[in-house]
This record gives structure tokens, sequence and C-alpha cells, in this order.
């Protein structure tokens, strides 16, 4: 079954594990000692991110590395840009009401 990337970045520990992973490739029992959890349920979470293909797998030797596939974040940014726009002239309008309150 192929996932869609907002159901994955929905939960919190797999938005965690993003994280982590984004700064370096990590294998599952260092991503799962990141966490109060069981590494079963680690492999769940990194199953699921890997169905939609935010995540990637890379062999060495006999260890797997988990990275992020950077073209699926573009995904979630570019379904963010109409949103961003909107807050960005909101807190401009505010800006600007600020400043005249501190100018009067």
């Amino acid at each position: 079954m192929r996932r869609d990337i907002f159901q994955a970045i929905a939960d919190p520990t797999r938005r965690a594990i993003i994280g982590l992973i984004v700064v370096q490739a990590m294998t599952p029992n260092a991503l799962a000692a990141e966490f109060d959890a069981t590494r079963q349920a680690i492999s769940k979470h990194i199953k699921i991110l890997n169905e939609c293909g935010l995540i990637t797998t890379k062999q060495v030797g006999r260890e797997r590395y988990y990275q992020i596939n950077p073209n699926k974040l573009k995904e979630v940014e570019e379904w963010l840009v109409p949103f961003r726009k909107l807050w960005e002239g909101r807190f401009d309008n505010l800006d600007k009401v600020l400043n005249q309150l501190k100018s009067k």
C-alpha cells in the first residue's frame, strides 16, 4: 500500500524521526535509542515513512541507514506555500498596526 506523505507526517514520532535523519543517516537501532519505544514500534514508523517515499534506505555492509528524501519534503513545502503567503500578509498587517500604535 502506498501511503500519503501527509498521513506519514501526521504522527509526532514520525516527525521526530524525520528531524533526526534530516541531520544524518541513522540505523534502526540508533533511531530506537532516541525514543521511549520498542525497536519494533520504531520499525513500524520507519516502514510508513518508507512507504510514502519520505525516507530511503542505504545498505552499508550489514547495516541499514535511513536518510531523508528531500524531494518528498518539497511536496509538503509546495502545499504550504498558499498558507505561508496568507500568514505573511497577516503578520505584515499586524506590524503596520503595531507601528501605528507605537507612533501615537
